[in-house]
C-alpha cells in the first residue's frame, strides 16, 4: 500500500474511533474539505469542528470497498452507517476524493448519497 493510501486509511480509522488528533495529523494546515451542496471548510480548526456533527451520536461504521490512486490523488469508495440523535440509523454511500501533498491530505471532496 502506498504512503498516500496509508494516510487515507489512518484518516478513516480516526473517524471510526472519533480520534480528532489522529484525523488532524493526516491533514495539511491549510486543508480544504468540501461537501458539494453542503459546505466548504478551510483549515484544521474548521475541519476539527465538523468531525463530530451534533446531529449524530457515536462513531460511524466506515467500510472502504476500494481505493484508487494516481498522481497524488486517492479516491476512496464505500459505505457509512451512523445513528442520528433521534435514534434513526442512516446508511450512506460515499466517494471521497483526497488530494495529498507531502503525504498529507490537502483537499478532500466528499460525495455522499443516502441509501436508506
Amino acid at each position: 500500500m502506498s504512503e498516500n493510501k496509508k494516510t487515507v486509511e489512518r484518516y478513516m480509522d480516526g473517524f471510526r474511533k472519533g480520534d480528532h488528533v489522529q484525523i488532524l495529523s493526516c491533514l495539511t494546515d491549510d486543508v480544504v474539505w468540501e461537501l458539494p451542496g453542503g459546505f466548504r471548510k478551510q483549515g484544521k480548526k474548521a475541519f476539527d469542528e465538523e468531525i463530530e456533527n451534533p446531529a449524530f451520536q457515536g462513531h460511524p461504521d466506515i467500510v472502504v470497498n476500494r481505493m484508487t490512486e494516481e498522481a497524488g490523488v486517492v479516491v476512496a469508495e464505500g459505505a457509512v452507517r451512523t445513528r442520528k440523535k433521534n435514534g434513526d440509523l442512516m446508511t450512506l454511500a460515499f466517494c471521497d476524493v483526497f488530494e495529498l501533498r507531502d503525504g498529507l491530505i490537502a483537499r478532500l471532496v466528499s460525495y455522499l448519497m443516502q441509501v436508506r
